[in-house]
């Protein structure tokens, strides 16, 4: 999958158009299979793909933190949360904490992460495609075929797998 990262902008705009198309069909009819078969796409594609080839999604994109995430990392830190907060979090218009900057700074030079085992819960889920209800994400999926490789690819081969 990271095959794609170099031209992933590229290839994800060519396919946004086509992509948004299949998205609103998949929001209309629902198909009862979906979530199994993305389930299905999901695995066969992670098996495929190493994240520490790539960390795009930590380069260039920042996770929502919720407040057990806050709590949970300041205390791995040993720090207090509103420490954790003001050194590396702001409040955004939307009212939500995300990082100060990007690329994330508990990303290390060998694309590591250095609170793995704390990592927020968004971090946790992404790229989100193993999501039940799948269509009820479908815009944030989208979003995502720029950022992820397998992402992008995941959103490939439902396509093919489930035409619309």
């Amino acid at each position: 999958m990271e095959k794609h990262l170099p031209n992933l902008k590229s290839l994800a705009k060519t396919r946004e158009a086509e992509t948004t198309k299949y998205f609103n069909k998949l929001k209309r009819r629902k198909p009862a299979a979906l979530d199994s078969t993305v389930a299905g796409i999901h695995e066969e594609v992670f098996a495929q793909t190493n994240c520490l080839n790539c960390a795009n999604c930590c380069k260039t994109t920042g996770p929502l933190f919720t407040q057990r995430d806050m709590d949970r990392i300041a205390k791995h830190l040993g720090i207090k949360t509103g420490e954790f907060i003001q050194r590396y979090l702001y409040m955004d218009e939307d009212g939500d904490f995300v990082l100060k900057q990007v690329p994330c700074e508990f990303l290390g030079a060998d694309n590591m992460c250095s609170i793995y085992e704390v990592r927020p819960q968004a971090c946790r889920q992404y790229p989100h495609t193993d999501h039940t209800n799948f269509y009820q994400i479908l815009d944030i999926t989208l979003k995502n075929t720029f950022i992820c490789p397998a992402a992008y690819e995941v959103v490939e081969r439902l396509k093919k797998a489930l035409p619309m």
